[in-house]
């Protein structure tokens, strides 16, 4: 029988192990410098906003080396928010906008009020419909104009202990929050409905 206290234990674990993963990936990281693709990669950052801002529309354009392009290789990109309190949206899968020759490869999105910066990453999908992660395991990422990041704020618009972001959305720096917040109730009513049926 599973008792309202191994309930509550498991979302603890899970909320624990979700929060030390974050922090590890932000340990890896060196505030302010973004990590981009290298030699490895088959394809090159052709345009992409940096830093980003906070409401302001973040625009990357990914172009394939020629080889890639004739062989009829084709991109797909994932990103993830992370903001200055240590909370990351779950990865999402974004639409990308593809040239009439299939070289470049262009997505936006609109970062939340106190981010500290965007993952992203990219799936090349080959001709023999095998598929590479680039980078393997890790995120590229794009630093904000206003990071918090080692016990303190940095970046453009950082200002003492916080930040001065102009023309910021209004309220979507709860996303991200709201977002654990119903992974954790999804859990939690799991466990419940689990305990329900064992009773």
């Amino acid at each position: 029988m599973v008792t309202m206290k191994r309930i509550v234990a498991m979302v603890v674990v899970c909320s624990l192990l979700m929060t030390s993963a974050l922090t590890a990936q932000a340990a890896k990281a060196t505030g302010g410098e973004d990590v981009n693709p290298g030699d490895d990669a088959p394809f090159t950052v052709q345009e992409r906003t940096t830093p980003s801002q906070d409401g302001q529309v973040w625009t990357l354009t990914l172009a394939l080396d020629q080889e890639a392009v004739d062989n009829g290789t084709t991109l797909a990109f994932t990103t993830q928010i992370c903001t200055n309190d240590g909370v990351c949206d779950p990865p999402v899968n974004q639409d990308m906008v593809v040239s009439d020759d299939g070289s470049t490869f262009t997505s936006d999105l609109t970062p939340p009020n106190d981010h500290s910066y965007v993952n992203w990453r990219v799936k090349a999908t080959y001709s023999d419909d095998s598929t590479e992660n680039f980078p393997q395991g890790e995120w590229y990422k794009t630093w904000s104009t206003c990071y918090y990041n080692d016990g303190s704020f940095g970046g453009i618009h950082a200002d003492g202990d916080g930040c001065d972001v102009p023309s910021s959305g209004e309220s979507e720096g709860l996303l991200p929050s709201v977002g654990i917040a119903m992974a954790l109730t999804a859990l939690s009513g799991a466990a419940l409905v689990a305990a329900g049926r064992r009773t």
